[in-house]
């Protein structure tokens, strides 16, 4: 009883810590139902929801439960002077940062609903990237042992990373998700050791295009792609 029907949302600019609660809302209730589900015939079994959100988050830098708090370059004061938060998050990955005109996407999905492979998953969410920037002229590249999508990987001098990238999954429900730098404000990333990879760099979007990117536009062709890959429809 696979639902391949996603619940997009898109939730506009949101204090980081109101949307980590919701998703935890979220990705809680469908672990719930899954649990309850087990203990049900399966004509009585309710099927799973999906959810798809985009935000955007006032300056926020975020911390995995894999990652080193050196690499946040900020102490308590500087970071209140910047007007940024920080937290540790329980994702995997290390630091990163989101901003206005950055499009950050939760995937909340069940993945008994499409398949259950976390590599496979990581897979497509960097291929839903790389096909929207073709249609923008860019080509994008997974880099090896690093999640998350690339401009140039194998040019040492030239590396840089579009969007990050960092997941949670229990019990094959997905929670987290990605940061593409559309039209951000790539000053931020200069206080943090993105990611703890200290030998490439970071762009954005309009900064390889010289121009400012139409957010709904963007936002369509990636919802388009997501719906292409995961072979779901979004509702």
């Amino acid at each position: 009883m696979q639902n391949k029907k996603i619940i997009f949302q898109d939730l506009g600019l949101i204090d980081y810590k109101v949307c980590w609660d919701y998703q935890e809302k979220l990705f809680n209730e469908i672990i719930q139902q899954k649990i309850s589900n087990r203990y049900l015939p399966e004509e009585k079994q309710i099927p799973t929801n999906n959810f798809l959100l985009f935000v955007e988050h006032p300056h926020v830098y975020t911390l995995g439960k894999s990652g080193d708090e050196s690499n946040l370059l900020l102490n308590e004061k500087q970071l209140e002077e910047k007007k940024s938060s920080f937290y540790k998050i329980n994702r995997g990955g290390d630091i990163t940062y989101h901003g206005p005109g950055q499009i950050v996407a939760y995937p909340i999905i069940d993945l008994d609903n499409f398949f259950t492979d976390i590599h496979k998953y990581l897979r497509l969410l960097e291929e839903t990237i790389i096909i929207t920037l073709k249609e923008y002229g860019i080509e994008g590249y997974r880099s090896k042992g690093e999640t998350g999508v690339w401009l140039e990987p194998e040019n040492k001098l030239r590396a840089r990373k579009i969007c990050a990238m960092g997941v949670r999954c229990s019990r094959w429900v997905t929670m987290h998700g990605w940061g593409f730098n559309v039209n951000a404000d790539l000053n931020y990333f200069n206080n943090i050791i993105p990611c703890g990879i200290n030998d490439k760099t970071v762009t954005s979007l309009n900064k390889e295009l010289g121009q400012e990117i139409n957010i709904p536009e963007i936002k369509e062709k990636l919802i388009i792609n997501f719906a292409k890959l995961f072979e779901a429809e979004i509702i």
